[in-house]
């Protein structure tokens, strides 16, 4: 079903104004993105900085200090904010990398025994990154973007909508590290290939850790 546009308002945040859309499976199917957006008078004369933010109630809604989640969400936030024409997209459905609340609790469970995320979903026989960006390549079209500059270090991200077809430029969003997220940023960039989450570290201050 085409992602459709089911609802919207003006929001005034801390920081700025937005314009938020909610876009679903059609009119009254699930709802699969939130679109915040900010315009100026001159929006038109850069390409978006835009943000594809999963959904992270640990750390969006509790602060977690496991996941780099909620620092990178309100850095996203300020930077849309900051832009002449900024997009933040939140994927409702992209808990746990895809794998749903439940399961990234039962996953952060065998992680305090030792295990890293990878091997902590694998063990539980779940995918390690299950996330589908369709439905935010159908948003930013419908919101008018073909091309954009991307918040990410996700080199998938990257892939998903060059291949959807839009022209992206990488902008670096790393560097939030906490004692507690360390060794889980390590893993994001040595495991899963992502491009600097340990953000302006040395190469060796990664090693140490």
């Amino acid at each position: 079903m085409p992602i459709t546009l089911q609802a919207h308002c003006t929001l005034p945040v801390r920081g700025g104004e937005v314009g938020l859309h909610v876009f679903g499976d059609g009119a009254s199917g699930p709802e699969r993105v939130m679109a915040a957006v900010h315009r100026t008078a001159v929006a038109d004369e850069a390409d978006p900085l835009v943000r594809l933010h999963s959904a992270c109630a640990t750390g969006d809604i509790l602060g977690s200090l496991r996941c780099d989640c909620g620092a990178q969400l309100s850095a996203a936030l300020d930077a849309v904010l900051a832009s002449d024409h900024g997009i933040l997209l939140y994927l409702l459905d992209h808990e746990g990398r895809g794998i749903g609340l439940a399961n990234k609790i039962r996953a952060y469970a065998l992680q305090e025994q030792g295990l890293d995320t990878v091997q902590a979903n694998r063990a539980l026989g779940l995918p390690v990154d299950s996330r589908d960006y369709t439905s935010a390549a159908e948003t930013l079209r419908a919101l008018g973007v073909s091309r954009l500059r991307l918040a990410t270090n996700n080199p998938l991200k990257i892939a998903a909508l060059e291949q959807a077809g839009f022209a992206v430029e990488r902008v670096p969003h790393g560097g939030f590290v906490t004692p507690s997220n360390i060794d889980y940023l390590k893993t994001k960039d040595n495991v899963l290939g992502h491009l600097g989450s340990l953000g302006p570290l040395t190469d060796s201050a990664h090693k140490a850790g």
